[in-house]
This record gives C-alpha cells, sequence and structure tokens, in this order.
C-alpha cells in the first residue's frame, strides 16, 4: 500500500499540474492557427524574418495548392493544409498580428487578454485615430458655423416682418434717400420694386440692429478648429487675466470697475458670455444701479424676482388651468369627459 502524500510534496505536485494545465492552454482553439503552432505549420522559426516566412509560404504554396492534386480524397487533404498555411502566413506577416502572437505564446495564462488582442485587430478599421479625430472635428465645425448662419438668418427674417423693426429700418431708409416714396420707377414692375425695397430694408436691420447672443453674426473664431488652434492663446490670456484680477482686486484691493463689476454679476447668475451679452442695455445699468455684484444684494435681488414670478403665474389664468390639471393627477388622469 502506498504512503499517503505529506502536504508539501501535494504543494509541489499542484504547483507542476498547474504548470502543465498552463502549458496545454498556450494554444487556444479558435485563436490565430488554433491548437497548433503557426511557425510550425511554415516550418520557421521565431527568429526567422519577414522574407523567410513569405519564401517559406510560398514553397509551401505551391506544394499544397489544391489545383495541383487531382485525386478528389488528396485534393481535399491539400484545400485544408493550403488554408492552414494562408492562415498561418497572414498571422505571421502582419508585424501587429505576430507580435500578439507571441504574446500569447509567452504568456498563456492571460486567457482574455488573448481574445481582446485577436479580435481587436480584427474587429477595428485599421484607420489612423489621428485622422479620424481631425474628421470629427471638421464636421462639427461645418455643422457649427452653418447652425451658426442658420439662427442669424432666422433672426434676421424675424425681424424683417416684426413692425417695430421694419417702420424704424423704413424711416432710416428713406431720409437716407435708399427707398423713394414716389413708387413708380421707370422700367421696373411693382414686383421688382418690392423686392428691391426688401433687400434694402434688411441690410439696414442687419448693419443698424444689434443681434445677440446665440443669433448674433457668426464669425469664424468662434468655429471649434479655430477655438482649438487659439487655445493656447486663449489660455495664456486667462491665465494673464487671473494674475492681473488677483494682482489689483486681492491684493491690492482696488475697487472694480464696470467690466469687473458685470463679470461678477454674470458668475452670479450662472449665464455665459453669449447669453449675458442678449440682454437689453437697460437691465444691465439695473444691475449696475442694484449693487448686484454685492453677494447680499443679489440674493436680496434674486429673491425678489421669484416672488415677482410667482405673482405674475399666480395671476395668470393659463398657469390657474395648468395648477388645477396637475391637481386631478396630470397626464395619468382618466377622463371621461367634461367636469
Amino acid at each position: 500500500m502506498a504512503a499517503p502524500m505529506s502536504s508539501r510534496n501535494r504543494i509541489c505536485f499542484f504547483i507542476l499540474w498547474s504548470c502543465c494545465l498552463f502549458t496545454a492552454h498556450a494554444y487556444i482553439e479558435g485563436l490565430y492557427c488554433g491548437l497548433e503552432n503557426c511557425y510550425d505549420i511554415l516550418g520557421v522559426t521565431r527568429d526567422s524574418s519577414k522574407s523567410e516566412v513569405t519564401k517559406a509560404y510560398r514553397k509551401l504554396a505551391k506544394k499544397w495548392h489544391p489545383d495541383m492534386h487531382k485525386k478528389a480524397k488528396a485534393k481535399e487533404e491539400a484545400n485544408q493544409m493550403f488554408l492552414k498555411i494562408a492562415n498561418a502566413y497572414e498571422i505571421l506577416r502582419d508585424e501587429e498580428q505576430r507580435n500578439d502572437y507571441d504574446y500569447m505564446l509567452d504568456n498563456p495564462d492571460e486567457y482574455y487578454a488573448h481574445y481582446y488582442r485577436y479580435y481587436r485587430t480584427r474587429v477595428a478599421p485599421k484607420v489612423d485615430v489621428r485622422l479620424v479625430i481631425a474628421v470629427t472635428i471638421t464636421v462639427i465645425s461645418v455643422v457649427q458655423y452653418y447652425g451658426a448662419w442658420s439662427n442669424y438668418n432666422s433672426a434676421l427674417n424675424y425681424l424683417c416682418k416684426d413692425q417695430k423693426y421694419r417702420i424704424r429700418a423704413t424711416e432710416i431708409a428713406k431720409s437716407e434717400g435708399l427707398i423713394s416714396a414716389n413708387k413708380k420707377r421707370k422700367g421696373k414692375s411693382k414686383e421688382e420694386i418690392r423686392e428691391e425695397e426688401e433687400a434694402t430694408i434688411r441690410k439696414i436691420i442687419e448693419e443698424k440692429m444689434d443681434i445677440r447672443g446665440g443669433y448674433s453674426k457668426p464669425k469664424v473664431t468662434d468655429v471649434l478648429w479655430v477655438q482649438l488652434v487659439l487655445l493656447p492663446y486663449h489660455t495664456a490670456l486667462y491665465i494673464a487675466w487671473w494674475a492681473r484680477w488677483v494682482w489689483r482686486f486681492n491684493i491690492k484691493q482696488e475697487a472694480y470697475g464696470d467690466e469687473e463689476k458685470l463679470h461678477i454679476i454674470r458668475k452670479f447668475m450662472g449665464l455665459s458670455q453669449a447669453q449675458f451679452d442678449a440682454q437689453e442695455d437697460h437691465e444691465i445699468e439695473e444691475y449696475l444701479e442694484q449693487e448686484l455684484w454685492i453677494k447680499d444684494n443679489f440674493t436680496e435681488w434674486k429673491q425678489q424676482k421669484e416672488e415677482e414670478m410667482k405673482s405674475k403665474l399666480a395671476e395668470s389664468a393659463r398657469y390657474k388651468m395648468y395648477r388645477r390639471y396637475m391637481k386631478k393627477g396630470g397626464a395619468g388622469q382618466i377622463s371621461f369627459g367634461p367636469d
């Protein structure tokens, strides 16, 4: 009867068994050359150069090409062998795949990593990431630029139809002699005269009216590509501005100017520069008069505005209907007709 194994012997046996297990799994079925070695299939070594791999492949491909065999059984065997040789060659001739395959041979225990490396080269397109990023930024820039022009034209169309702006533009055009009071012009139909007047009114509105915010006239400097190119410049400007702010107002304790006051107010409101610029001039003056750059004043002003909004909503018939609607259950209520 054999003596039982000691704990020390069992540990040694487990380590040896594990090493054999990992070695057996150095080749993974379904990956690369399956359970065979790609180098052995082509009859080359890991030190063989790319030209040596190509030479070995051509020699074997000529030998095992299906057209070189006439009998059906031999032809089928040659076809399978030819596919195996071609697969091994495709793996070893590509530097990236060959490196991944060598990594699998050297690290058989990284089972799932090998699947990732294998399918990464087959699923992912071989496109330079820098080219993809450049194309993406270009598309975004084009859409951004044409979208800005679309918003700007929409704003102009609206102002041309608005009676207040239209009357003002017509008065300016008449005062500058761009539109004649006499509607009759030689050689021109009424339709042509009307189109000229519309074009003149649109031009005056475009030049005289200040369209701000998201509907302002597009600038090339607002495009994403230009913004990225100018990013180092803008970063340097921001650092210089921040250092100047700290030096003047934190260290020297200077009084704020109007520009600095409006900057603080805009930050309190949580608005972007474009949103803040879209506000009317009298609103900006009101902010300065009420000294909203002081935190306590801004908090009091904000509460007051909220109370005014609540009062307006309470007096609004539409809001009262909405409140009754929500009190009855809102969108989830079941209605069987009028109350």
